[in-house]
């Protein structure tokens, strides 16, 4: 057998599709959603994550601010600069690229952020709610592998998902959104034992290690008929790569997302739906 191919760029296509005509149903209103970026230093990964995020803005109408302090910025100045765009009518959302230099203070920063600006939902603010089930502003990546789901009518009631990742920006919130869709989940992590037979129990393995030379998630590791996120992006013998091989997944696997093509567009797509969310919460709108 052969399973389906969980296809993000065309679950990202559709949800640009909608947040395009929002933007023109705000800007009827008077109301242009604008995105503040902030990249502070030089590195090459994040310079290319922002200009993609710029790009697909203006696909949708999103205008832009970019912000780029040169790497020995310190934290009062950044912290002003983050107060700046706070206090700053125009913008509706504010997006600090991670990582940050090693002088700087990522969780200082981040939380200055306006929950209400926070289109990453990293202020403690909108994690808090997360974990409530009460959050708005959610994290692009979690938020955008529930849209896949979503997309392809792939149900999470009552299914056992494993997660192999516990950070703040994937694995943590995942928790949180596939709790609320009544989902039994299993948190995994570098000292987690007896990883195959966790991930063996599974329906859905969702796996964003990004380590190949460590960790590969083989075929071997899921059950027949399992559904398989990779969330993860490694540079590895040459070619961008996830924990998996597709191919080799997809023969098992009922559903499985690739890399490249998989979760990566849903991010950036989900920033576009939070930053209209965010302008529509700061003019009282509810669309």
């Amino acid at each position: 057998m052969t399973g389906i191919k969980i296809d993000g760029l065309e679950v990202a296509k559709n949800v640009k599709q909608e947040v395009s005509e929002i933007v023109k149903k705000l800007s009827e209103q008077g109301i242009t959603p604008c995105l503040a970026t902030i990249l502070v230093g030089n590195n090459s990964a994040s310079q290319t994550y922002v200009r993609n995020k710029h790009k697909a803005c203006e696909e949708v109408g999103i205008i832009t601010q970019d912000h780029q302090p040169s790497e020995d910025i310190t934290q009062k100045k950044l912290n002003e600069l983050i107060d700046s765009l706070n206090d700053d009518a125009s913008v509706h959302g504010i997006l600090l690229q991670l990582p940050l230099p090693n002088e700087l203070n990522e969780f200082e920063a981040t939380s200055r952020i306006l929950p209400e600006k926070d289109v990453d939902g990293l202020t403690p603010h909108n994690v808090g709610l997360l974990s409530i089930g009460s959050s708005i502003l959610k994290p692009c990546t979690p938020s955008g592998i529930i849209e896949m789901f979503d997309y392809y009518k792939i149900s999470l009631e009552g299914k056992n998902v494993v997660i192999i990742n516990r950070s703040n920006l994937v694995g943590k919130p995942l928790y949180h959104l596939l709790l609320q869709r009544n989902s039994t989940v299993t948190t995994c992590h570098s000292r987690t034992l007896n990883l195959q037979e966790v991930c063996k129990n599974a329906d859905i393995v969702i796996s964003g290690v990004g380590d190949r030379d460590k960790f590969t998630l083989t075929s071997d590791m899921i059950k027949e008929n399992a559904i398989v996120i990779d969330v993860a992006t490694t540079h590895y013998d040459g070619k961008l790569k996830g924990d998996s091989d597709f191919d080799e997944i997809i023969s098992k696997a009922s559903y499985a997302s690739p890399v490249p093509g998989g979760v990566g567009p849903m991010t950036v797509a989900m920033l576009l739906k939070n930053t209209i969310t965010a302008a529509t919460l700061s003019k009282g709108i509810d669309i």
